[in-house]
């Protein structure tokens, strides 16, 4: 039964598409069975494991609104399994208003797959809306990625407030599987004060493994690849299998 990891923050451009898309690669390097399903309209997940998102179909757009089988929209590709998602997607929060169990539309669908693999990771729009409401329902835990910059706590409250409300009305279960340090510059006393800050907001919970600025990480999916493919011996391809080394640590049962 997979393991479902919600990568989640409101906020753009903290790495949230980079770490599913290269933490789904690593784990799948590692021998598990990885699904991503790319839960954002710009659908930058798809085309950064290589799939034309404008070819697609299913995408999870059908399977969302028109309940199209998922299974059919599993694409494979050399590192991983995509559930794909394009620009269709954007429309969707609209048409999942009047829709029956609006909220867990995603939760069903991902259902008959969840046998097939060891984790599935669902890249998030940067928004708190119906649609990241919908992954934060079919998770079991989510994953932050936290950008080491100045304004990196800000929004993180409405973040743990929002998951406080569905842990109480939607998903009991939910729990916070982890926060990743992304854009990590170890030479300046930002990073260093940022880290020092998200830790003793998050304790226990911050990974010791940190995501480095790392020109090959920003590369790579403009080659359709992850960074484990594109440059193996990169910074950031051994900041993600390290990252991956941390989540089957704290994931005895997907071995």
């Amino acid at each position: 039964m997979a393991k479902t990891i919600a990568i989640v923050n409101q906020k753009g451009g903290v790495g949230k598409t980079t770490t599913c898309v290269n933490l789904a690669a690593a784990l799948a390097a590692a021998g598990r069975r990885v699904l991503v399903c790319d839960f954002d309209p710009q659908g930058n997940a798809t085309s950064g494991l290589g799939v034309d998102k404008a070819a697609v179909s299913p995408s999870i757009y059908e399977v969302l609104i028109d309940g199209a089988q998922a299974k059919k929209g599993v694409t494979s590709t050399p590192w991983c399994d995509v559930l794909p998602a394009n620009k269709a997607l954007a429309g969707a929060t609209v048409e999942l208003i009047a829709l029956e169990r609006r909220e867990y539309r995603l939760k069903d669908a991902l259902a008959p797959l969840r046998e097939d693999y060891d984790f599935i990771l669902i890249d998030c729009p940067p928004s708190l809306e119906l649609l990241t409401l919908n992954a934060l329902c079919a998770a079991d835990t989510l994953l932050v990625p936290v950008q080491c910059e100045y304004s990196a706590l800000e929004g993180l409250s409405d973040l743990l407030s929002t998951v406080r409300i569905v842990k109480r009305s939607l998903n009991p279960a939910i729990d916070l599987e982890g926060v990743v340090l992304t854009m990590y510059d170890g030479r300046t006393n930002l990073s260093m004060q940022v880290a020092e800050e998200v830790k003793r907001h998050f304790p226990g919970k911050v990974y010791a493994s940190v995501i480095p600025r790392n020109v090959r990480v920003s590369e790579a999916p403009s080659h359709g690849k992850p960074v484990l493919a594109y440059d193996a011996w990169s910074r950031g391809a051994s900041a993600y299998k390290a990252l991956a080394d941390e989540v089957l640590e704290h994931n005895p049962a997907t071995a």
